[in-house]
């Protein structure tokens, strides 16, 4: 199996298929490299897709030590995997705690970013929501460590954000929760304590993410309640950003809508790969642009 291994010894397993422009794939917390076979399959056709298991996911290396999951950590794994495929720049497509790592190799190696897309980015981030955030994010390792993985799979597995995929697809998301329930426990203990409950409100990054240069395509469901607010800033705070809501459709935006999923993604790679996706025209603007509410 093909494995890529980071600064501090970590092997990261990864997978690649097609040719092209790079696309690089960053998965969340609840799933691993297989959720993105969608895209896969249809950017297969005409890229070069690259998906990795984040370390703490088999197969890829499950550090000991509890303080090797920052998101640090993190965002210089997806670094170490694109010098090790020998890719100087590539489209980074990341969900959730993918996209916050997409997002924070924008703002440390922003010449590794071509472009960005940040789907169902920024759970934790809301001033009111972030210490609570964290703290379910400390009770959910202690229930990894506890109960094992499949108990997580039947419990946080089935919280609000996705019960719309339950809705809208059975099959598809009974797949999501058997992939959920064989993840390694003290893996997913170590990244939900670590980087989950560990990494800085988007908010707390204001000033360097208004000052990001890349195209940016911002996806969201409406039903995916802690997304929202968070999106709407990052489409507001990027000066090149797009925004999609999906109606209907909670956190697995690009599993549970992989047909609406791919489209949006195929017109935005194609737009700034023509150089048509140009920062937002100030006379676009209202008087008060969007700003997160206070704690």
């Amino acid at each position: 199996m093909p494995y890529a291994v980071t600064p501090d010894n970590v092997r990261l397993y990864y997978e690649e298929v097609g040719r092209g422009t790079p696309i690089l794939f960053l998965h969340e917390f609840a799933s691993d490299h297989r959720g993105w076979e969608p895209q896969l399959r249809e950017f297969g056709k005409r890229h070069r897709c690259i998906v990795y298991a984040a370390r703490g996911y088999a197969p890829s290396d499950v550090p000991e030590d509890p303080d090797a999951y920052t998101y640090q950590h993190v965002m210089r794994d997806a670094v170490a995997l694109l010098d090790h495929l020998q890719i100087a720049a590539a489209h980074l497509v990341g969900l959730s705690m993918g996209g916050y790592t997409a997002l924070q190799v924008a703002l440390n190696h922003p010449q590794r970013v071509q472009s960005l897309t940040l789907a169902g980015t920024g759970s934790g981030s809301e001033r009111w929501y972030t210490d609570d955030f964290r703290k379910h994010s400390r009770a959910l390792a202690d229930q990894f460590e506890r109960e094992g993985s499949p108990a997580v799979a039947a419990t946080y597995g089935h919280g609000p954000s996705r019960i719309p995929f339950v809705l809208k697809d059975p099959r598809g998301f009974d797949e999501f929760i058997a992939r959920l329930a064989e993840h390694d426990a003290r893996g997913s203990a170590n990244t939900s304590r670590g980087f989950q409950g560990g990494r800085p409100s988007l908010y707390d990054l204001e000033a360097a993410i208004r000052a990001l240069a890349q195209p940016a395509l911002i996806v969201v469901g409406d039903e995916d309640d802690r997304c929202i607010e968070p999106s709407l800033f990052l489409k507001a705070a990027i000066p090149a950003a797009g925004l999609a809501m999906f109606p209907k459709t909670g956190h697995a935006v690009n599993l549970e809508e992989p047909d609406r999923f791919n489209a949006a993604l195929s017109d935005f790679i194609a737009r700034v790969e023509a150089g048509r996706w140009a920062p937002r025209d100030p006379r676009t603007r209202g008087v008060r642009p969007f700003r997160p509410a206070a704690a």
